[in-house]
């Protein structure tokens, strides 16, 4: 809770007028039994018909400051929780958007998608009922327990013995309800992966056939949800039962000690009635405050699951020169002797060692799993290494800082996507390019020829995803927006797989042409896309089993000359 308390902090003499004000009209509310009570005791057997009225005006005065004086509480209460949400998003998706690679493999998306949504609307929800009730509901039960004492001691005795079985009833039901809950939220979780997995592959779920196996697989994931809040649901849902049957017994008991009390002139008829009213106010209240615990329930829940994201600290790092020294050898990229495990058992990567100049191509083939991906995201320092150290002009990466460091790439990744915007925008990606430097970008990747074809050109709303444009035509937009900042390394992650042998050969002619300083890093299936690197890795099972250029390879390297003699009889083409 320190988290919400943080956020709440800049509106603290906000929150304090509307506590104050709600506090007023609750107190006001709190005088009308009161006075009913004087009228039937001591206005009405004088018979005094002006004094009945002007008290009777009291009491409607009083009514309407509760109702005017609630009404404005509630507006300043929803416009603090508005904001209050709004800033817990943003600290939620700014902190979701900074987490490191290792980070966000651990929470998962779908994990993250849930945070950022329902555990947002719990909290925004506790946080309403929190301040309309949290205030009210206590000053109630306790004003309401002050002013009966002051009616009728013997009945408000009654009236405490029945609260410490409420507060009792309450505070076991509660918690048992927050480790519920959380266990809804982690199905929600559940539930929301497999949602965004059958969005993303709706095509092929059609193409084979597999929508009553995904069905079924949801149905799943829904069944389970709804068992575990049915679970959460039904234990809270028990307080209200059974706050409700400790309040009418009590007020049982309350009418019928009553009736022995008048029957003996022990008391007045207007104080019981009076005293009914406000046993009716206390078990509202006790009723609120039972609903406050059921949301705090939910809010607490979903708060500690935005805290784990919010508070975790940094594991990528900008460490000291002293701990990583420099190594100044003349080259631009130096990977020595670096391995990496996901999961900190089984290597991914082992010892892999390789050095580029500035404005070479490094080319990297090999079997799905080999690593090739793994390799360019060490580059990137999305990971740490396990053993051994990456360079960039001679720094070791973990002494560049992430900002300075990605600012370098030009990245076309697996799997990257297009959002819904304008071909412009897509290239662009928020950096405030010129016209002139989205245009040339698209040359490069060879994307003008069809972005012309369209009647907008640039103008063109691309759906998200790139789901109204081939794969190719995605791809080439992909490389345009990777292309359009001038990176100092361009890294192409298997980002020419749709691309013909005709724009593929020309794509890599125009980069080799035109971005001479550059330092490429291709992944790729084909032979034909990196035959005319500076330097090809042959990637097995994470190690490198082949390094060299083309013709080396295809001496030297078994596999590498079967896989470039299965796609071009090992013949030079271009």
């Amino acid at each position: 809770m320190k988290l919400l308390f943080e956020v709440l902090k800049p509106y603290k003499w906000f929150i304090f007028l509307t506590l104050t004000i709600k506090s007023a009209a609750t107190l006001v509310e709190l005088a009308i039994p009161y006075i009913l009570s004087y009228i039937l005791d001591d206005v009405v057997p004088t018979k005094n018909v002006r004094s009945i009225l002007l008290w009777g005006v009291m009491m409607v005065i009083c009514s309407a400051l509760a109702l005017i004086g609630n009404v404005v509480a509630n507006r300043m209460t929803a416009r603090t929780t508005r904001n209050t949400s709004r800033r817990i998003r943003h600290r939620l998706f700014e902190r979701t958007l900074t987490l490191s690679s290792a980070q966000i493999d651990r929470f998962t998306v779908p994990s993250l998608e849930s945070r950022l949504t329902s555990d947002t609307y719990h909290v925004h929800s506790f946080l309403g009922m929190s301040m309309r009730m949290g205030v009210r509901a206590p000053l109630l039960l306790i004003g309401g327990v002050i002013v009966t004492a002051t009616l009728d001691p013997v009945l408000t005795l009654i009236m405490l013995i029945v609260m410490p079985l409420i507060s009792l009833s309450v505070w076991v039901i509660t918690k048992k309800g927050i480790p519920l809950f959380k266990r809804s939220q982690r199905s929600v979780d559940s539930m929301i992966r497999v949602v965004r997995e059958d969005s993303q592959g709706i095509r092929v779920i059609k193409a084979l056939s597999k929508t009553d196996y995904e069905r079924r697989r949801y149905d799943a994931a829904n069944k389970k949800l709804v068992g575990d809040e049915t679970r959460a649901s039904a234990t809270m849902s028990a307080s209200n039962p059974l706050v409700t049957f400790i309040l009418n017994f009590g007020l049982v008991m309350v009418v019928l000690v009553g009736a022995f009390r008048v029957n003996d002139a022990l008391t007045q008829p207007g104080k019981i009635i009076a005293f009914i009213q406000y046993f009716t106010i206390i078990s509202n209240a006790m009723i609120g405050i039972t609903r406050i615990f059921v949301h705090s329930s939910k809010g607490i829940a979903s708060m500690q699951r935005i805290a784990e994201v919010v508070n975790t600290e940094e594991d990528i790092c900008t460490e000291s020169e002293e701990k990583y020294p420099p190594r100044r050898d003349g080259s631009h990229i130096l990977f020595d002797d670096v391995s990496f495990s996901y999961i900190g058992k089984t290597d991914n990567l082992s010892h892999i060692s390789f050095s580029l100049k500035k404005g070479q191509t490094l080319g990297i083939i090999g079997a799905t799993g080999s690593g090739k991906t793994t390799l360019t995201q060490l580059l990137m320092r999305f990971y740490d290494v396990g053993e051994g150290a990456i360079y960039i002009d001679g720094r070791d990466i973990r002494t560049v800082s992430p900002d300075e460091l990605r600012a370098k790439f030009g990245v076309v990744m697996q799997n990257d996507f297009i959002y819904h915007g304008t071909v412009a925008d897509n290239i662009d990606f928020g950096r405030n390019l010129t016209p002139e430097q989205i245009k040339r970008a698209a040359e490069l990747a060879q994307a003008e020829e069809f972005i012309e074809l369209f009647p907008e050109k640039y103008e063109r709303v691309l759906t998200s995803k790139g789901t109204n444009i081939s794969g190719g035509q995605k791809q080439r937009i992909l490389i345009a927006r990777a292309l359009a900042a001038d990176p100092e390394i361009l890294v192409l992650d298997d980002s020419s797989s749709a691309l013909d042998y005709k724009t593929d050969s020309l794509l890599r002619r125009s980069i080799r042409e035109n971005l001479v300083g550059t330092t490429t890093v291709v992944v790729a299936q084909r032979v034909s896309s990196i035959m005319n690197a500076d330097l090809i890795l042959v990637l097995d099972e994470g190690r490198i089993i082949g390094a060299g250029k083309h013709e080396e390879l295809l001496v030297s390297c078994d596999i590498y000359r079967e896989i470039s003699e299965s796609q071009i009889g090992g013949a030079f083409v271009e």
